[in-house]
């Protein structure tokens, strides 16, 4: 496997309820061009090596039983578009998981991509648009704000499975780290 399909992964969540339906392995790519103010992980948005991984090596480090599907976020997955096509692939054909994919590009944008374009046939259900500040989800949605679009590419979901039983997860890690998960800096309201 060539260096392009080497991940740069910023950090991995192996078991969340509150990105996207069920219980998922999140991912969040490293490296953003977008840097949205106001998002949630601005960690993400610098172009440097944290932690490489093949696809294969991804899973086998961090893939738990019982898990419905992969949630990508990032950064921007799609400034990686090669490694996220053969994760997607793998995660799909292989380990028969569900797709979710947070992305800052619009869905047209990245029709216009060839690899990106590829990459779509393996997504189950696209969240695309930049995060913006001033339109917050106010609701339990699995989204950043209002702008942000879902794409539902086939019938394994619907926009009410991405009504979460919270907004964030508190983590505490085998290391005793402990991480925060969600859309906690969402303002929402409950009724």
């Amino acid at each position: 496997m060539g260096r392009d399909n080497l991940l740069n992964i910023h950090s991995v969540i192996p078991l969340s309820r509150v990105n996207g339906p069920g219980k998922r392995l999140v991912v969040f790519f490293q490296g953003c061009a977008r840097r949205c103010p106001g998002c949630f992980n601005p960690a993400t948005h610098p172009f440097k090596p944290v932690h490489l991984y093949s696809p294969q090596g991804l899973y086998k480090e961090f893939l738990l039983p019982d898990i419905e599907g992969i949630t990508v976020s990032g950064g921007e997955p799609f400034s990686q578009t090669g490694g996220l096509l053969h994760l997607l692939r793998l995660c799909k054909e292989s380990l028969g998981l569900t797709t979710v994919v947070y992305t800052g590009f619009l869905y047209e944008e990245l029709k216009k991509g060839s690899l990106s374009g590829s990459t779509l046939k393996y997504i189950d259900v696209l969240i695309d648009g930049r995060f913006e500040e001033d339109k917050k989800e106010p609701t339990l949605l699995a989204r950043g704000s209002t702008n942000q679009r879902f794409f539902f590419f086939n019938s394994l979901y619907q926009q009410n499975d991405f009504i979460m039983p919270a907004k964030v997860e508190i983590i505490i890690g085998k290391d005793g780290i402990i991480k925060e998960t969600g859309f906690s800096k969402t303002n929402f309201n409950l009724n």
